[in-house]
């Protein structure tokens, strides 16, 4: 028989597949002998074609995109398609401060650099600008305002153009946030500013007189800048008509995501008078924060370079698809986790010309206006004109589980150790791709799987899925509100369906909830506000406080003056059990399995654990039941 099977990986299967082949092909006899000396060669030539079979199994992974394991890899296949992999973004915080100064009229600048330290969770970061900034100085007072400050190191290159082609400009630090990166072409030898070049995305507006260069990631997250050559973009030299051959490159090395949340900041910058000379502080300034550091995030990973590269090669960069904007969102605004785009004429009412989009950011749950602003001027260049585009907030969705698990005790010494165990599981799961974005899908099924195969000692559990949501109050005003869950809810022809922490309002001194009582379709019912009597019976507050749509999964309440909660930050917590266990986060809702309050029961399993076997201790004393309970109000 030929010997073609060169791709296999097993060193049984290649060994036997040499022998099959000395068997029908040669006059030897001993080479099946495992003691022979022929069969130490066959061990040599199959382990000689494993590891030549593994090599090329790995070059040709890593010549595609999607079986492409290492960065350097993944990125140089996603530079073909003309996507740059985003780089670490520096935190940014907005700062103001007054300078009192000795001597000096006119005008004072900031320079380039380290202009003060911040704190967050102990750790001490710098934060820089990579331009001088420049106020008056009256009555002795240099007022410098709303300062933008990144976090990082500032740090300057300057490359000298030596007209050969294979020249090349490598920033040689990692981590460098390649949005900051500023650069000048100046001639030669000359202490002067120079002309500064931009950077640009694509080659569609550039012609031979554009001042611009483009960049690339290489080995180790390091980067390189290409300018032009004559034909796209103006080319360096020092000829007539020409920039210059010297180039001045200033950038910033940060921690990223790291940086965020910093808020308290001691100056520690440099500033000098117009003559270049420093200035003498009267005192150091003391620093007030406008805006504390936020949208610091990591360099792209691996999987996101591979999912972000097709869809943004595709947007063509245009925005007119949910999935356009979702790249360019991405690309414009580098702190985004997740994002949902819905066309005007799916919101009800319906919006026509208008396009919705909200953004869950990796570092809280809002985006701040600041943040909104920029994003939506960046949205310009890549929408079609006539179109309108609005960032709402995110709406979260969370779901708790209320969970008895039985387990064998004669497996599990600890169960209190096992249910922490359980938490993590779910912890981990709850970080899982299907949730924790627009459009995420809690499977019932996985989730039943993964508090089983945590432990062997776990037999089985009974599970139930509770969908909530946060209604933010407005104190002190007369306010509609709806709430929108985006399932169906389960239906109680009793009522009670509905559920909510505690809360007063405007005339009503007492603590009062949300209830509900269907209608006789089942389909709709009326919104209640009630009371609890001492005697544990419920009073009728407000017989018709809005409405409830069990098929929409909507809770719509009428106009209501809130005075307090019984929850911190305004909020009362309304919650309702869902028609199916598989819950989806529909259009804007984004989906978060909330496990800090969610319930975890152990429960022993007389059956299994070889207490009884005919099951009347298990119906009597530890029977669970898989519907909703029959709790008046929220109890978490």
């Amino acid at each position: 028989m030929p010997f073609s099977n060169f791709t296999n990986l097993d060193f049984d299967q290649i060994k036997t597949s040499i022998k099959d082949y000395l068997r029908a092909n040669s006059n030897f006899t001993d080479f099946d002998f495992d003691g022979s000396n022929f069969s130490v060669l066959i061990d040599t030539l199959a382990y000689n074609t494993y590891i030549t079979a593994f090599n090329s199994n790995m070059v040709v992974n890593e010549s595609f995109l999607d079986s492409a394991t290492l960065r350097q890899n993944v990125v140089s296949l996603a530079n073909n398609i003309g996507y740059t992999p985003r780089s670490k973004t520096a935190a940014n915080a907005q700062i103001s401060f007054d300078v009192e100064v000795e001597g000096t009229d006119g005008v004072v600048t900031l320079e380039p650099g380290v202009v003060c330290t911040g704190d967050v969770e102990n750790e001490t970061y710098t934060f820089a600008i990579t331009e001088p900034i420049s106020a008056n100085v009256i009555n002795n007072v240099a007022k410098f305002e709303n300062i933008n400050v990144f976090q990082g190191s500032y740090l300057e290159k300057i490359f000298t153009y030596d007209g050969s082609l294979d020249q090349r400009f490598i920033l040689d630090n990692d981590s460098i946030d390649t949005s900051k990166i500023i650069v000048y072409v100046r001639p030669s030898g000359e202490e002067i500013k120079g002309v500064e070049y931009s950077l640009v995305n694509d080659i569609v507006s550039v012609d031979s007189e554009s001042k611009i260069y483009l960049i690339n990631e290489i080995q180790d997250e390091r980067y390189e800048l290409k300018f032009g050559d004559g034909y796209f973009g103006k080319k360096l030299g020092s000829g007539v008509g020409e920039d210059g051959d010297e180039i001045v490159v200033r950038y910033i090395t940060t921690d990223g995501a790291e940086g965020n949340g910093a808020q308290n900041f001691t100056f520690s910058g440099k500033i000098k008078k117009q003559d270049g000379n420093p200035v003498k502080l009267v005192e150091i300034p003391k620093i007030k924060t406008i805006v504390k550091a936020q949208n610091g995030g990591d360099i792209e990973s691996i999987d996101s370079i591979k999912y972000f590269s097709p869809i943004t090669y595709a947007s063509q960069n245009r925005a007119v698809t949910a999935r356009d904007y979702e790249a360019i969102i991405k690309k414009i605004y580098p702190n985004t986790e997740s994002v949902s785009v819905i066309g005007g004429e799916e919101l009800d009412p319906p919006e026509f010309g208008t396009v919705a989009i909200s953004i869950k950011p990796k570092n809280g749950n809002l985006v701040s206006d600041f943040s909104k602003n920029q994003i939506l001027s960046g949205l310009k260049q890549y929408t079609i004109s006539g179109i309108n585009q609005k960032i709402i907030d995110l709406k979260l969705l969370f779901i708790e589980i209320n969970s008895n698990v039985y387990y064998n005790n004669s497996l599990v010494s600890n169960p209190d150790g096992l249910k922490t165990s359980i938490l993590n599981s779910l912890n981990q799961y709850s970080n899982s791709i299907n949730l924790n974005k627009f459009g995420g899908r809690l499977k019932y099924s996985k989730l039943l799987k993964v508090i089983d195969d945590t432990d062997q000692a776990i037999t089985s559990n009974i599970t139930q899925i509770i969908m909530r949501r946060d209604l933010q109050l407005s104190i002190n005003q007369f306010a509609q509100y709806e709430l929108c869950f985006g399932n169906k809810f389960y239906v109680d022809p009793n009522g009670f369906n509905i559920k909510s922490t505690g809360f007063t309002i405007f005339g009503q001194s007492e603590t009062l909830y949300f209830s509900d009582i269907p209608n006789s379709d089942l389909k709709t019912g009326i919104l209640r506000i009630i009371k609890i009597l001492d005697d544990g019976t419920i009073e009728n507050v407000v017989s018709s406080a809005g409405s409830v749509d069990y098929e929409k999964g909507e809770v719509n309440i009428s106009t209501v003056n809130f005075l307090s909660s019984t929850k911190p930050n305004n909020i009362v917590e309304i919650q309702a059990f869902p028609r199916s266990n598989d819950v989806v986060g529909l259009k804007d809702l984004y989906v978060s399995l909330d496990i800090s309050n969610s319930s975890i029961n152990m429960i022993r399993d007389v059956i299994s654990s070889g207490d009884e076997v005919s099951g009347v201790q298990f119906i009597r004393d530890f029977y669970s039941s898989s519907y909703p309970n029959g709790e008046i109000i929220r109890k978490w």
